[in-house]
Formats: C-alpha cells, structure tokens, sequence
C-alpha cells in the first residue's frame, strides 16, 4: 500500500510497511506534469499476469510489487487488493504506469487530478 502526497509541484508516493520489502522501492516522486490520467480500475488490477517481473514480488492472489515490464513499459506496481488499486498514466518518465493500492481510491484519484495542471 502506498501513502499519497504533494511536495511542491509532485505527487509523492510513499510505500509503507513490508512492502517497501516487496517492492524494492520506498517511494516515488512524480512531477505532476507527467501524469496523463488518473483512474480507479479494479478490473485491469486483477488476473496473475502483470508483465516481465524485473524486480520485485508477485505472487498471484497475495501481492504484485515492485517493476514489471508490460505492453513495451515498465510498470511500477504495489497491489495486495485490487479493488483498492489505482492507475496513474504517465508520460516522459521512467515508468508508464504506477498501479498502486491506497486506502481510498476513489478520493486518492479525485486529490491526484485537483492538482494537476490545468
């Protein structure tokens, strides 16, 4: 699961707990510039297959962290439960997704696009 924030003109994604064992990775830091699109879609989280693990977890059912190489991009992903899950769209950046478990995803997607720029 990961904790959602702002610093300046970036989304901040902070791993927590054993995941950031899982994962790899402790956190994210996105120029809001880069994101595409932001969306709740507990569907496209589901099934076993999530790409080429490059580092990270997966075991299917239980959790999906770390990277993966999917569709021609790498995909960062922290996911125990998908319909809790989101799927940040970026461009120009290292990663073309962040697929990533919150809290509240419907609130996390509405706070992600009040800060982006118009």
């Amino acid at each position: 699961m990961v904790e959602i924030s702002f610093i300046e003109d970036r989304l901040h994604l902070e791993v927590k707990g054993l995941d950031r064992l899982w994962a790899f990775k402790t956190e994210l830091d996105i120029p809001l510039r880069h994101i595409r699109d932001v969306r709740n879609d507990p569907d496209a989280a589901c099934g076993w297959w999530h790409g080429i693990r490059l580092i990270g977890t997966q075991l299917p059912g239980v959790i999906t962290a770390g990277q993966f190489y999917q569709h021609g991009q790498r995909v960062f992903w922290d996911v125990h439960d998908p319909a809790n899950s989101i799927i940040i769209e970026l461009h120009d950046d290292r990663y073309g997704e962040l697929i990533v478990e919150v809290n509240d995803p419907l609130a996390a997607v509405e706070r992600i696009k009040a800060n982006l720029p118009k």
